[in-house]
């Protein structure tokens, strides 16, 4: 504890920390967001607008919660548990407990060469937690109390929240008067609820202290077509989503927020097994919350899980959505999903207005990967190469040299599948003695036990106004790009 609050610059603690154990937690939150670059300024930007429904702060939603698990019996019409009472969590002895595992799992701010991040835009409630963490990391308990009361006044289904309020509320008892409760704590140790809220804790706070390094994106990303003005990419391991924004200066990192997966965790195989997929995605349309039942909360947005690779290695299941809380949670603990990606409503409801059916790109992966932008150029260039190349063999009429681009189980999705052979008389046919342009070019990147690419472009013949949209899955074998799947999309 005394190396959290050292590195996290407080010095001297506003309140005798009783057995060093009470207030822990809100101490060790506090410690971290004034050691994280920008983090202080982003909490006293949001003090100062607390009217405003947003405030400029980047990590940490360290102010969403909701640790009840949902079944698929609350999916299907019964209500997930909405976590503790406030009369619950003004008890003088038992948050101890829960404050004493968060600290125990928190750690200084690493030391890192590389500049993080500024601190994105977060609803606002998670701007106003975080207000109240920079409060009381600054001695000022008073102002931070009766800012968290009224926090979970106006956001009663806000876990963490309440949670923060009643050790507020503890820490005004004085500590002749503490009654230390032993059994109870035992209790709210091992109690399950207060373990899920414990690590969804420690995943905002991760995220938090671990930024990504500015200036870099995801390695899937390698090219995304303007026409996709927003890409979403899924940290499992961080219980994180992150938003970018595209532009012909490329893609800029807007907005992150918590997220939970699936009860199982990740790399979902088959139908029922509980795991969120990991893999390279496009959502396929926007369901009306008013068609849904309230477990999915403000909405939801289909992903075309299984893509064209996942069945090609025999994975089954469906229904993967990104969709809302119930109207009693603010949120989900971190495994929480049949599978499904699982946000806040409020955070839900920004995403809604931005993503474009069919065009907004979903990366799911188990801990992303961040690359800087030349990085990126450079592998779009090498695949750039054999789409060139795919392309003049076409334009040459030569059958055997297009044929060495495709795998011998290559298909065309339409109503029937058509093969290889069918697929390069109609190519042949289609693109011979042509001049042909590719526009609007997207290059996603997926690497596992193999290595992929999913390559959606346009392209018009010279002369002519109008051409094909096709999405492209190539897999790389013996150092080649191979064909095995394509879609026309219009």
């Amino acid at each position: 504890m005394a190396d959290i609050v050292r590195h996290g610059r407080l010095q001297t603690l506003p309140f005798p920390l009783r057995s060093g154990k009470l207030l822990a937690a809100l101490t060790a939150a506090s410690a971290l967001l004034l050691a994280t670059p920008g983090a202080a300024l982003a909490a006293n930007n949001s003090n100062s607008s607390s009217k405003s429904a947003t405030a400029k702060t980047s990590g940490t939603k360290a102010a969403k919660a909701g640790g009840s698990r949902a079944s698929a019996k609350e999916a299907r019409g019964g209500k997930a548990s909405s976590g503790a009472s406030k009369t619950q969590l003004q008890a003088k002895g038992k948050r101890s407990a829960v404050a004493a595992d968060n600290a125990g799992a928190t750690r200084p701010a690493r030391k890192t060469a590389r500049t993080a991040a500024p601190l994105q835009e977060a609803s606002g409630a998670e701007a106003r937690l975080i207000g109240v963490y920079e409060l009381f990391g600054r001695g000022k308990t008073r102002e931070a109390l009766a800012k968290a009361q009224t926090l979970v006044r106006d956001h009663p289904n806000f876990q963490l929240a309440q949670l923060v309020y009643g050790d507020l509320l503890a820490a005004q008892v004085p500590p002749s008067n503490a009654m230390p409760d032993t059994a109870g704590i035992a209790r709210l140790r091992g109690n399950p609820a207060m373990v899920e809220l414990h690590e969804e804790s420690r995943r905002r706070l991760q995220a938090l202290r671990e930024r990504p390094p500015a200036g870099t994106v995801p390695s899937q990303f390698l090219t995304l077509s303007t026409r996709s003005r927003f890409a979403i990419a899924v940290d499992a391991s961080r219980s994180r989503l992150y938003l970018f924004e595209n532009s012909d200066k490329g893609l800029k990192l807007v907005a992150d927020y918590y997220i939970s997966v699936g009860k199982s965790g990740t790399d979902k195989a088959v139908e029922g097994d509980a795991r969120t997929p990991l893999g390279v995605y496009y959502i396929t349309s926007s369901l009306d919350p008013r068609s849904l039942k309230d477990f999915y909360g403000a909405g939801a947005l289909p992903i075309n899980y299984p893509n064209p690779y996942d069945v090609r290695r025999g994975k089954t299941g469906s229904g993967i959505w990104l969709h809302g809380t119930p109207p009693q949670q603010f949120a989900r603990a971190p495994l929480a999903s049949d599978g499904c990606v699982v946000m806040a409503n409020p955070d839900l409801k920004q995403l809604l207005r931005k993503v474009q059916i069919g065009a907004t790109p979903v990366v799911t992966a188990r801990s992303l990967q961040w690359i800087s932008q030349p990085q990126a150029e450079k592998e779009t260039k090498k695949f750039a190469d054999s789409i060139a190349a795919w392309k003049d063999a076409r334009a040459s009429g030569n059958e055997a040299q297009l044929k060495k681009f495709y795998l011998p189980d290559f298909q065309r999705a339409s109503r029937k599948p058509v093969d290889a052979d069918a697929v390069l008389r109609d190519e042949l046919t289609y693109a011979q003695g042509k001049r042909v342009q590719i526009k609007d070019t997207s290059y996603l990147h997926w690497r596992d036990t193999e290595d992929t690419m999913v390559a959606t472009f346009g392209e018009v013949f010279e002369g002519e106004k109008n051409g094909r949209t096709r999405r492209q899955y190539w897999l790389r074998q013996g150092g080649e790009w191979k064909l095995f799947h394509e879609e026309i999309l219009g």
